[in-house]
């Protein structure tokens, strides 16, 4: 398999994005070890095979440091560390004290930093590669969720530093995502009709599947992917049709 004999970590890969991400991994062949701070319902499996779990919160820099020797130690190698955990809730920047929009930075930006750092010393002895998950919140203003999109924008230009700063042993990239549909995503868009009308306002006219996501990170990993490094792929279908063409009164087109 592509990715037979290669050691994954994907931080927050118990549901959402990271159990799809996890599960694209292990088709693909790999050893995959899923951390968060609590365990998933069910194992995170897929292609016959099941991810490891370890309970961690990536704030606490000891324990991220102790967390990755244990997976060298355990499996000899780490190949691939996938920066996945985040997220927010919906929060006005008035609505809030500065130290609950400094947490969700935190979450977003210092915990993938710490993460990565810990992770470096396996991943140049095995030439291996951090794939960051960010967001399009971070490439436009993203009001009710201001905090995120900053941190993410600053997410992406880390990932640009580190792939300069560990060239050539360590490869980063970035997955810049849109909309994904995962179980949550009534909290964010509502029931079914909600859904389906936040992605007919995509170009391609859906949300994208976790499993999606997955497989653009497995090919960030792989071989394939052996000459990027320093790039942000966006992932979100096309984007968003600008708000001015639907307003103009000229030039509208009518085919669907």
């Amino acid at each position: 398999m592509e990715l037979g004999g290669r050691v994954v970590v994907v931080t927050g890969g118990t549901r959402g994005v990271g159990a799809g991400i996890a599960r694209s991994f292990l088709t693909a062949g790999a050893e995959v070890v899923v951390c968060a701070r609590r365990p998933p319902r069910e194992p995170v499996a897929a292609a016959g095979r099941a991810a490891s779990f370890t309970a961690l919160d990536l704030r606490d820099q000891a324990a991220v440091r102790d967390f990755f020797g244990a997976v060298a130690a355990r499996h000899g190698r780490l190949d691939c560390l996938v920066n996945n955990a985040g997220g927010t809730p919906y929060r006005r920047l008035g609505e809030g004290e500065a130290e609950r929009h400094a947490r969700v930075v935190e979450l977003n930006l210092l915990a993938p930093l710490t993460a990565s750092l810990a992770a470096y010393p396996w991943l140049r002895e095995s030439r291996g590669s951090v794939v960051m998950i960010g967001s399009v919140s971070g490439t436009r203003p993203s009001p009710g969720t201001a905090a995120y999109g900053a941190a993410k924008a600053g997410l992406e230009n880390l990932a640009r530093s580190m792939a300069v700063e560990w060239a050539p042993r360590v490869r980063v990239n970035s997955l810049v995502l849109g909309m994904v549909r995962t179980e949550l995503a009534h909290l964010h868009y509502g029931d079914e009709a909600g859904i389906a009308a936040v992605g007919a306002t995509v170009p391609l006219g859906r949300l994208a599947e976790p499993s999606e996501v997955g497989e653009a990170a497995v090919f960030l990993a792989s071989d394939r992917a052996g000459y990027v490094s320093g790039a942000s792929l966006l992932l979100h279908g096309g984007g968003e049709r600008p708000a001015f063409l639907d307003a103009a009164t000229v030039n509208q087109d009518e085919e669907s």
